[in-house]
């Protein structure tokens, strides 16, 4: 049987609610209060656009069901996950920073967790070569204790916890290219050498102290975690770039048994919460570069998880691009805004070449010595 590439989508995912806000703040009575931007309609149309397309039809649906309690205190605390349960169970309210659990939030997010969980079980047995994960509520930045920038449980980090305790998978790495840093990911696994985890960002954007060129991990896990704070205003050319010349040589010195891009969408020339320059295109050459990475060093075994990213009309384009490539399908679907007389900016400018080679003789200098060793 031809593999497939796997898709994890649940319309209950679009049920959670966020409320009314002006933006990202809940609404207070002062201002007239509009659609929270962290809102179905990016991913839901990202789905209709396969569907409308049909590109559905030609992936392989992947079963999940919702993480267990035993799942989620692998990394969340107990009183945390209280906390979640409970604020569900009411009108809803906040469990952290920017980040609300709407009622039956609690359900929702564990579904989420089970999604990613089910794509890393069906990419490890074989039964899909790849898969993406289109699940909501995002998770890159929920740590430990508390929820952060509209993310409720680390769907990635509980998802990896699981594989590995059920057997499925030793060696981890993650690349994030969320426009944000990938700070719960970062904190799940700083002290554990097991898990690479790689993420390029907005310097100072969110969380603004974080994802710094020195935060590189700790005991064990010294020198396993990158970050790649490239400046506002970076386009293709310094995401490719920053792709073949630090995550490349880092997954290549790590040999992970699976790679799993922590995939938002919102490093998009048209997203309201960045400053960066991508379009479409930019995301399926990404792609192909992690394919390729995938096929030389484990198999192919790769999964994309959906995470942030706020136009509700681009981000589908985006994600269509990702999916056309992961599959190999082709839906027919251009992009209107590709050429650089909408999007300009898109070479390689010297202080971003400069942060990139910060990058190089910085944290990934300081991996391919401890992963020599």
């Amino acid at each position: 049987m031809t593999q497939k590439t796997g898709l994890i989508w649940n319309e209950r995912f679009m049920w959670h609610d966020n409320g009314s806000a002006l933006g990202q703040i809940p609404a207070g009575g002062a201002f007239q209060p509009g659609v929270h931007l962290e809102n179905p309609e990016t991913k839901r149309r990202l789905k209709n656009l396969l569907d409308a397309y049909d590109v559905t039809p030609q992936l392989s649906r992947l079963a999940h069901t919702a993480a267990t309690r035993q799942t989620l205190e692998r990394f969340h605390t107990a009183d945390y996950i209280d906390l979640v349960a409970h604020m569900s169970q009411t009108t809803g309210g906040s469990v952290g920073q920017s980040t609300i659990a709407g009622p039956g939030s609690y359900d929702i997010a564990r579904l989420a967790v089970g999604g990613t969980t089910a794509a890393i079980k069906n990419v490890m047995s074989g039964a899909v070569s790849n898969a993406y994960a289109l699940t909501r509520p995002p998770g890159h930045h929920a740590e430990r204790d508390r929820g952060r920038g509209f993310c409720i449980f680390n769907n990635i980090a509980l998802a990896i916890l699981e594989a590995r305790a059920q057997g499925w998978v030793d060696r981890v790495a993650v690349v994030d290219w969320d426009v944000h840093h990938g700070n719960g990911t970062q904190q799940a696994f700083f002290e554990d050498p097991n898990v690479l985890t790689i993420s390029i960002h907005q310097e100072m954007l969110y969380p603004v102290n974080l994802g710094k060129l020195e935060e590189t991990g700790e005991g064990d896990g010294d020198g396993f975690n990158l970050n790649i704070p490239l400046p506002a205003g970076c386009g293709g050319g310094a995401y490719l770039k920053t792709i073949d010349a630090v995550v490349a040589p880092a997954l290549s010195a790590f040999k992970p048994d699976l790679i799993i891009v922590a995939c938002g969408f919102d490093a998009a020339y048209f997203d309201p919460l960045s400053h960066m320059l991508l379009v479409a295109n930019h995301y399926r050459v990404m792609t192909e570069k992690m394919m390729a990475l995938a096929a030389d060093l484990c198999g192919g075994r790769l999964i994309t998880n959906h995470e942030g990213g706020y136009s509700d009309f681009y981000v589908p384009l985006c994600g269509m691009a990702v999916i056309e490539t992961l599959s190999g399908l082709t839906s027919g679907v251009v992009d209107p805004y590709a050429g650089t007389e909408f999007v300009a900016n898109q070479d390689l400018m010297p202080h971003q070449a400069a942060r990139i080679d910060e990058a190089i003789q910085g944290p990934l200098a300081k991996f391919l010595r401890r992963a020599a060793t």
